[in-house]
C-alpha cells in the first residue's frame, strides 16, 4: 500500500500524523509525508521521507497575521482557518500536492485538520483519504462551516461537505473529546508520549521537598513577542518549585534575577519530567496537555491564542483533571490562585490518573494500518 500522508508546517500538526505514518512504513507499506519545503527537517527528525511543496509566500501571510491582535478569538480563528490554511496555504500547496499524487499514485492520503489542499486533489483524484485528528472534534464543528467556500474555491466540489464523510483516526479519548458531526467513521487509538530523547536527569535545586511545578508554552510562544513578559509573570505566581521551559527562541538570561525555587531551561524532554511533577502549566497545546494527561498529572491550562488551545484546556476541565485560566500568566494573581488550588485539592490528581487510564485502554496506533487498508481497499471511505 502507498500512503501519502499531508502536513501544514507546524509541530503539532505534524506530530499526531507520526505514530500513524511510523507504523504504516513498519509494516512495510510505502509512505511519503507531503509537507511544505521549509519543513523537511521536522519530517525527517521524525524518520519519515518528506516529498515537499511550495511554501505560503510570507508577504500574503504577513497581512493576515498582522491583523489578528485587533480581532477577537472567534474573528482570528476564523481568519487563521479560512484565511490562512484553507486559503493562502492550501492555494501555494495545491499544484505540488496535485503532481506529487499524479507522480505518486497512493491508495490513500491521510491529512492532518488544518491541511486542505490534500483534500481537494483526493477528491479531483478520487483517491480515497482520511483524516488525523489534532485536537477534540470542536476544531472541526468551528472550522467547516467557515471555509466551505474557500474549499469550493480551491476545485472541491464538495467544499466541506466531503470533509463531514470522512473517516477519522484520532489520539483523542472519548472522555475528552467533543461530539462529532458528520457521518464518518470515528477510530481512536492511545497517545504515546515521545521518548525522553535527550537531556539527562533533573538537576537538584530549591527545597527538595516542595511539590515540582513544570510550565511550558509550547515551542513558539517565545517568538510570538509573549517573551519574556509572559514567563516572568508565571515565574511570579509559583511559589513552589518550578522548572520552566522557554523553547530556543527565548534566552533563559533574560528571565535573571530568579527566585531560588525556579530553574529556566530551554528545553527538557517532558517524559523526564511528568514523573516527578505534582503538576503543570501548559498552554493547552495537543502535545504538551496529551503528554502530562497521558503521565496523570494535573494541571492549569491557560491559552494564549489559538482555538484549538482554548478547546484542550475545556476538555481538561470537563474531565476533571485539570481548571482553566484565561489570560493566565497576563493575570499572575489568578494563575497563583489557581495552581494553590489544584495542589491542595487530591480530586484533579485522581481524575488525572483516571483519564491516564483511558488513554492507556485504547488500541496502539500500530492498530490503525488496518483502518487504513481497509480505507485504501474501498471500505469506510468517504461518499
Amino acid at each position: 500500500m502507498r500512503v501519502l500522508f499531508a502536513t501544514t508546517a507546524g509541530a503539532g500538526h505534524l506530530g499526531p500524523l507520526v505514530p500513524f505514518a511510523s507504523a504504516c512504513a513498519a509494516s512495510g507499506h510505502e509512505v511519503t509525508v507531503a509537507a511544505p519545503a521549509s519543513f523537511a527537517d521536522a519530517v525527517g527528525r521524525a524518520g519519515l521521507v518528506h516529498v515537499p511543496f511550495a511554501d505560503a509566500p510570507a508577504e500574503e501571510l504577513g497581512p493576515l497575521f498582522a491583523g489578528l491582535p485587533g480581532l477577537t478569538l472567534e474573528e482570528a480563528n476564523e481568519v487563521v482557518m479560512r484565511d490562512v490554511f484553507a486559503g493562502v496555504d492550501a492555494r501555494a500547496a495545491l499544484a505540488g500536492v496535485a503532481e506529487i499524487v499524479r507522480g505518486g499514485h497512493p491508495d490513500v492520503i491521510v491529512r492532518e485538520a488544518a491541511e486542505f489542499a490534500s483534500y481537494v486533489v483526493a477528491e479531483q483524484q478520487h483517491v480515497p483519504h482520511a483524516q488525523v485528528a489534532i485536537g477534540p472534534a470542536g476544531l472541526d464543528e468551528f472550522a467547516l462551516p467557515r471555509i466551505d467556500g474557500a474549499l469550493r474555491a480551491l476545485g472541491a466540489a464538495q467544499g466541506a461537505d466531503g470533509l463531514r464523510g470522512a473517516p477519522v483516526l484520532t489520539l483523542v479519548p472519548e472522555v475528552l473529546d467533543d461530539p462529532r458531526a458528520g457521518d464518518g467513521a470515528v477510530h481512536r487509538f492511545r497517545y504515546e508520549p515521545p521518548p525522553a530523547g535527550r537531556g539527562g536527569p533533573l538537576p537538584a535545586w530549591g527545597d527538595p521537598d516542595a511539590p515540582l511545578v513544570y510550565a511550558t508554552f509550547g515551542t513558539v510562544a517565545a517568538g510570538l513577542g509573549l517573551f519574556p513578559d509572559l514567563y516572568r509573570a508565571a515565574v511570579d505566581a509559583v511559589p513552589v518549585r518550578m522548572l520552566l521551559t522557554i523553547g530556543e527562541a527565548g534566552d533563559p538570561g533574560a528571565l535573571d534575577p530568579l527566585p531560588g525555587n525556579v530553574r529556566v531551561e530551554r528545553f527538557r524532554p517532558q517524559t523526564q519530567v511528568m514523573p516527578a511533577a505534582a503538576a503543570m502549566i501548559g498552554h493547552g497545546g495537543f502535545g504538551t496537555t496529551m503528554t502530562g494527561l497521558a503521565q496523570g498529572v494535573p494541571m492549569v491550562v491557560t491559552p494564549l491564542f489559538a482555538l484549538d488551545q482554548h478547546l484542550n484546556a475545556a476538555a481538561v476541565a470537563r474531565s476533571g483533571a485539570g481548571v482553566v485560566v484565561d489570560g493566565g500568566p497576563a493575570a499572575p494573581d489568578a494563575l497563583a490562585r489557581a495552581l494553590t488550588g489544584l495542589l491542595a485539592d487530591p480530586s484533579y490528581r485522581t481524575r488525572a490518573h483516571t483519564v491516564a487510564g483511558e488513554i492507556a485502554s485504547l488500541p496502539a496506533a500500530a492498530m490503525g494500518v488496518a483502518v487504513l487498508e481497509r480505507i485504501a481497499a474501498g471500505a469506510d471511505r468517504p461518499s
